[in-house]
């Protein structure tokens, strides 16, 4: 799950500098937290009605990120077609896709911060970084690159204060990671030192 949250209002209406806009929500992720779902979508059109916007139209795609046609979209969305620009209520990666089919200005109302989950009904956050190298396995689960501040691999930095990080008070991740091994019996995954992360894996920029 793609983990986003609401951009302020007035962020929102910097972008917009067009008057004509049609909105779309995501079915998927953006749903599932309350950030782009149809509750969501409406709430957010009315105050940019009160704001003086003209919201020609609304929908909620399936998934904003994986659209079979956009020749579909537009058939059941005709005022797509009347409209100045889109505003997205998805992740970048939904974002990212209309782009490149819309043909006019495309905003996103969300921000994206990291790549999470769902485990009984609780979302989780910052559980992994997509860095294209992954050595979870040796932490116990928990990906240091996305929940330790400042990405350490070998180990705590020594600046956190009864268990939460100087950064920003979460919850030190190598705490975390410490508990995790001892509970598998896998301390010894504390000895392995790791290289700086092979950036040249990430599949950015590459066609696959």
């Amino acid at each position: 799950m793609i983990i986003s949250r609401l951009k302020e209002f007035d962020e929102i209406l910097q972008l917009l500098t067009q008057k004509n806009i049609f909105m779309i929500g995501c079915g998927k992720c953006a749903k599932k937290q309350h950030t782009g779902g149809e509750p969501e979508v409406i709430d957010l059109k009315e105050k940019l009605k009160a704001a003086g916007k003209n919201i020609t139209g609304w929908t909620v795609l399936s998934s904003a990120c994986s659209i079979n046609s956009w020749e579909d979209v537009l058939v059941q969305n005709p005022a797509i077609n009347k409209s100045d620009a889109l505003l997205i209520m998805s992740c970048g990666g939904g974002v990212s896709v209309i782009s490149r089919y819309a043909g006019i200005s495309v905003y996103p109302a969300l921000d994206t911060e990291s790549l999470g989950g769902v485990c009984c009904n609780e979302i989780v956050t910052e559980l992994c970084g997509m860095c294209g190298d992954c050595t979870i396995w040796q932490y116990g689960g928990i990906c240091p690159e996305t929940q330790c501040s400042k990405s350490l691999l070998n180990g705590p930095c020594g600046g956190a204060v009864e268990g939460k990080c100087e950064v920003d008070e979460r919850v030190c991740a190598w705490d975390k990671i410490f508990e995790r091994l001892k509970e598998l019996g896998k301390l010894e995954n504390l000895e392995i030192i790791h290289e700086p992360k092979d950036h040249t894996k990430k599949s950015r920029g590459k066609k696959v």
